[in-house]
């Protein structure tokens, strides 16, 4: 199939704008603009199934619905802050495929009357922060961005913003926080962001991937789109493929494509003659999931990945061979939640320092097996009970590795035997 996220694979220079335009750029914009209400977008968007591509996979079009339509000025925000370890999906968009990108913002802000759009950008891309302040300019001295667009009197304007590289900025309401020049924590919610958003006033945010989609639905129809995917999980999915696997990178497939085609038809399978011994569909914030035949032939969609104990998130499909430990991998994992918790609740604050400290004594042999249960504990009493999913993420690799891979604790233990437990673990 031809991509539709990632076009300029089959497309060259199509980061420039005239060849953009010259394949189909900133019709449906226009189109939208002279021949559509707003109200009629957003109900095309919802007919599409488009879902949201940042992690969560809630309908699009009904996010945009629910904008306060009583209460104005209404703001759109772009999440590009792109944290998640493992998933780089979205800068290859904004790098190779800007103007898709950027037409999917300006439709979504005429699609919910917001005259402002502003694109949160991670601290490390402050380069292609540049590069998108030089297409937003080219597309004001165009005619595309500004005052009075298309003879209409709808204007609109787009603007980046560079964050400081927290991770904790990828979560809605501390976007938020930060953008409006405050510490990037999270907001207790309700209210949520369609109602109270940005400097309080009715907001939606939506992240890279998925307002890319919005021009070619506008183009094609939502009936196309449909084609792809399944029935409650339409269109494609740019897959970010890491770890240990050959031929990592991106790979836009139709959402219910299996693991076993990804890592071992696209990816090229596991290198080294190694097996493949795990999965973690959404990078680090993932469950891990036992690498089994029945895994490997799950559906990556919205609705097929909890079957196997897991959530498909943003689709970062980072892969594990048997050379891992997973005491290891989770150690991994708990430095980066310590340090990208902002210490607002005190669940998170506390327990991912816990965490990591009981994962380095197990990880160097330091540990006894009351220490492994303990750490279970731990995790299960900061599991549902933060602001927002930082700290529920910290706990996901840590208590089904516990429970899937019992044997990689067992042998870092020290040599007395360990208690014989049963140790519970709900799926995410």
């Amino acid at each position: 199939m031809n991509d539709i996220l990632l076009r300029h694979r089959q497309i060259p220079n199509l980061d420039q704008l005239p060849i953009y335009r010259q394949n189909g750029g900133f019709e449906a914009f226009k189109r939208a603009l002279t021949s559509m209400q707003p109200d009629e977008v957003t109900d095309l968007v919802k007919a599409s199934g488009l879902r949201g591509r940042g992690g969560a996979g809630f309908p699009t079009g009904m996010k945009w619905s629910f904008i306060d339509k009583n209460v104005f000025p209404h703001y759109v925000v772009v999440n590009a802050d792109e944290s998640e370890p493992g998933t780089f999906k979205d800068r290859e968009i904004m790098e190779s495929n800007p103007f898709q990108f950027l037409e999917g913002v300006m439709l979504c802000a005429y699609a919910v009357r917001a005259n402002e759009a502003y694109i949160y950008l991670r601290g490390e891309f402050w380069q292609l922060a540049a590069e998108l302040d030089k297409h937003i300019e080219y597309l004001e001295r165009e005619g595309l961005l500004g005052e009075k667009l298309f003879g209409t009197d709808y204007s609109l304007r787009l603007y980046t913003h560079l964050g400081a590289g927290a991770y904790i900025c990828g979560e809605e309401t501390a976007l938020l926080e930060s953008l409006e020049g405050k510490l990037g924590q999270p907001r207790l919610r309700p209210p949520f962001p369609p109602s109270f958003g940005l400097y309080g006033k009715p907001t939606i945010v939506n992240n890279v991937e998925t307002l890319a989609n919005v021009p070619m639905i506008l183009e094609k129809g939502a009936d196309w789109f449909r084609g792809f995917g399944t029935e409650k999980s339409p269109g494609t999915k740019v897959f970010s493929l890491s770890g240990n696997v050959a031929k990592p990178g991106n790979y836009e497939l139709p959402l219910g494509t299996t693991f076993r085609e990804l890592i071992f038809e696209h990816g090229g399978g596991i290198p080294n003659g190694r097996s493949i011994k795990a999965i973690m569909p959404a990078g680090a914030s993932s469950s891990l999931i036992v690498a089994d035949e029945k895994a490997l032939d799950t559906p990556m969609d919205y609705e097929s990945v909890p079957s196997v104990g897991a959530m498909l998130g943003s689709a970062s499909v980072i892969v594990v061979d048997d050379s891992v430990n997973m005491a290891w991998l989770i150690n991994k994992t708990m430095h980066f939640f310590q340090h990208e918790s902002c210490g607002k609740c005190t669940p998170c604050r506390e327990g991912t320092f816990w965490m990591r400290h009981l994962t380095e004594r197990i990880e160097h042999g330091q540990a006894r097996w009351e220490d492994v249960e303990l750490l279970n504990e731990v995790a299960s009493n900061v599991k549902g009970k933060c602001l927002c999913a930082l700290g529920d993420f910290s706990t996901e690799a840590v208590m089904s590795s516990i429970q899937r891979f019992r044997h990689d604790f067992e042998i870092k233990v020290l040599s007395e035997a360990p208690v014989s437990v049963d140790i519970k673990v709900s799926n995410p």
